[in-house]
């Protein structure tokens, strides 16, 4: 799957986080796609990657805010 479909679709399913198993799954699964598409816009400048990114991080930000422990990957 391209990886801005499945970043896109990631953002849809993530609405909310039940347990810390799935914050975790979250914002492991929100850095993959952010590294992803990072390398992604390194070459293509486009803005509307950089949009993506912009919100998963929140996306990210937000469920490793409920966290106690810090992740580690």
């Amino acid at each position: 799957m391209d990886v801005v479909n499945e970043a896109l679709q990631f953002e849809e399913e993530t609405s909310s986080f039940k347990s810390t198993n799935e914050r975790i799954i979250a914002s492991k699964k929100a850095k993959e796609l952010i590294l992803a598409l990072n390398e992604r816009y390194k070459k293509t400048k486009d803005a509307k990657l950089m949009d993506i990114m912009k919100r998963l991080t929140a996306i990210k930000k937000k469920a490793e805010k409920r966290i106690k422990a810090k992740i580690v990957i």
